[in-house]
């Protein structure tokens, strides 16, 4: 439910407000001093702020320029006395949503607060195409044989009308590749809209994927616009298809055939023209045999289909991709490694990566923000990325080899005997020991 922060120097009126809100099930904060409330602008997203105009110490028209610095998709509805209404509209120039009059009318005002979510919300569905062009301004395509095949899918399918079903394992990237097949589609300028299908309550799902009228269920006290109508001309993304349940896939099969919706409590019917991408890190096929997931809507949404490979299996892009988010992580961490100990590389390679591509990007991320020095070392990676066939390289089989193998490990950490000792699966106690037992001196 949204937030909304009141500030108000008049406590009583300022905690009547909040009961009439939280009566309304919204999540309401209260302040009474607008300096407490910069505070919590600077610490706290509040989907709307309702603040009085005139208040010691802070005036309304200072709080617009913070909370829009702080956070520009907030909403401000400012609250006034009639002498000030010019000062009010005023107040929209500089930013502000709406104001409304006091005293307040308790309908007048709930109509208000929810014309501003609704104006934000059509502002987020509007903007989503620009974000995720901004977030393809950070995609890195690979260099492999299975990422050239995979751009030749995306190349090939982008400009028709066809239905893409993306399948791929969790964090390979399968959003990237449906923002891909929407940018370089005719549909390009059109709003792209991405849907967690197993984030949204059973009890919403209708609303959310269709809309609804005012007054259709508790709690639907304006018009809503449902995700196919927000995509009107544009891409529907389903994330994640899989989690449908078997009624809303019913009625994702019908608006798929007809191109029609009806939002819930409406008796008229909304043409769209909706190109929908989808994508599963499930075997759709085995649901099906399972009856949970309908045949039907399969092979309607699976007129083409994109399998987007693990990282485990494209050898020739993990360093490729580990030094693009080396790149990002300097970048966002405002660091300056240079790279990766050459160690390093073979563990990269021999790990099994079971995140892809996002836990990778963690990862980096991570070490980057350990690293002390230019290079990212033994010491900044999680100790799951020695991999099994790594470890035995380095195992302490016989006595015959022990001592090549303990130069061998000391060599490829950089003669830091922790770090070796922790490869050898020995402790840093039995190392020494050994050194002394071969007679290995260690350089200066």
């Amino acid at each position: 439910m949204a937030s909304i922060l009141i500030i108000d120097d008049d406590v009583t009126y300022g905690l009547m407000l909040k009961t009439l809100l939280e009566k309304k099930n919204y999540t309401v904060t209260s302040v009474f001093s607008p300096v407490e409330a910069k505070q919590l602008i600077r610490d706290m997203y509040f989907d709307v702020v309702l603040t009085d105009l005139r208040m010691p110490d802070i005036s309304g028209m200072e709080l617009i320029r913070l909370v829009k610095k702080q956070a520009p998709q907030t909403q401000i509805v400012m609250m006034t006395g009639y002498a000030d209404i010019a000062t009010a509209i005023e107040s929209i120039k500089k930013g502000a949503f709406s104001y409304i009059p006091k005293p307040l009318s308790p309908d007048e005002l709930l109509s208000v607060i929810q014309e501003a979510l609704n104006a934000s919300a059509e502002n987020n569905l509007q903007e989503q195409a620009v974000v995720g062009s901004r977030q393809l301004a950070d995609y890195r395509e690979g260099i492999g044989s299975l990422a050239k095949k995979l751009r030749e899918h995306i190349e090939l399918v982008a400009p028709t009308l066809m239905s893409v079903l993306i399948v791929g394992e969790s964090g390979t990237g399968k959003e990237y590749v449906a923002k891909l097949i929407h940018e370089k589609s005719k549909r390009a300028n059109k709003p792209f809209v991405a849907v967690d299908c197993g984030a949204i309550p059973k009890e919403l799902v209708a609303s959310e994927f269709f809309g609804h009228v005012k007054g259709s269920f508790t709690g639907a006290i304006a018009d809503k616009t449902g995700y196919f109508e927000a995509a009107n001309k544009g891409t529907l993304f389903l994330d994640e298809v899989g989690n449908l349940s078997y009624t809303t896939q019913i009625q994702l099969l019908r608006v798929l055939q007809e191109r029609l919706v009806k939002p819930v409590g409406s008796n008229k019917e909304v043409t769209v023209d909706v190109r929908v991408v989808a994508a599963t890190n499930e075997q759709l096929t085995e649901a099906q045999q399972q009856g949970n997931f309908r045949e039907d809507l399969y092979h309607r949404l699976n007129e083409f289909q994109i399998s987007v490979p693990p990282l485990r299996e494209r050898q020739e892009d993990i360093l490729h991709f580990a030094y693009h988010f080396l790149e990002q992580s300097n970048r966002y961490l405002n660091k300056n490694v240079q790279g990766f100990e050459k160690s390093l590389e073979s563990v990269f390679l021999n790990y099994s990566w079971p995140g892809n591509l996002r836990e990778m990007k963690n990862i980096v991320k991570r070490a980057t923000l350990l690293a002390k020095g230019p290079w990212i070392g033994w010491s900044e990676i999680p100790a799951e990325l020695y991999s099994e066939f790594e470890k035995s390289q380095y195992a302490l089989h016989n006595e015959r080899d022990e001592d090549q193998l303990i130069l061998k490990a000391l060599k490829a950490t950089n003669y830091n005997k922790s770090q070796a000792a922790r490869l050898l699966q020995i402790d840093r106690k039995t190392l020494y020991n050994k050194l002394k037992e071969h007679n290995i001196s260690l350089p200066e």
